[in-house]
């Protein structure tokens, strides 16, 4: 049995648990969302989506709905399956879409460690998110102001409010863990 999987996705699992969670208080405080009985159920979740999964790492997303509950989670899995399009906000936006039943996640909030490249950028925005949440800025390839500006292209019938860089350092720091990990494997 090769143990390096299984190595890193505990070490993902940890990265996350330190990373995700007080992102997604932080953001829930922020935002005002920490006032339902529901919502505060959501941000002490130990990122328990990453259980089990290989080569996790530090991308993950949550989509929590208007109440408070989260709707879905989603993380990175390009490389496990072989997805080009397995990136953690597109798996927690089919996820919510799934519980809500329908396309449309009016109202929902993505909370997402890294800022979203273009294909993420434009499924939150084609799947009528009405927040967007993240930690970290992707100079290389992120859509959300750092090198494209996708949610809030004029052009585009629904814009997103954004809140970004809550809780960067963290995000960035457990990012860079990550990629530390992986070129020592």
């Amino acid at each position: 049995m090769n143990a390096v999987p299984i190595l890193l996705s505990l070490l993902g699992t940890f990265v996350l648990a330190a990373v995700l969670t007080p992102l997604v208080r932080r953001a829930a405080h922020h935002l005002g969302c920490l006032a339902t009985p529901k919502s505060d159920r959501w941000h002490r979740e130990p990122v328990a989506m990453l259980g089990g999964y290989a080569m996790a790492g530090a991308f993950a997303a949550v989509v929590v709905g208007p109440d408070g509950e989260v709707l879905g989670r989603g993380h990175n899995v390009r490389e496990a399956e072989g997805d080009p399009t397995g990136h953690a906000e597109v798996r927690a936006l089919q996820a919510a879409a799934r519980v809500v039943g329908e396309w449309r996640l009016d109202g929902c909030t993505l909370v997402v460690t890294l800022e979203p490249c273009t294909m993420c950028a434009g499924a939150l925005v084609l799947a009528r998110v009405g927040r967007l949440v993240y930690g970290a800025e992707d100079p290389k390839a992120g859509a959300v102001g750092s090198l494209w500006d996708v949610v809030r292209d004029r052009r585009l019938n629904h814009r997103p409010e954004v809140v970004g860089g809550v809780l960067a350092d963290e995000c960035a720091e457990g990012l860079r863990a990550f990629f530390r990990t992986h070129r020592e494997t």
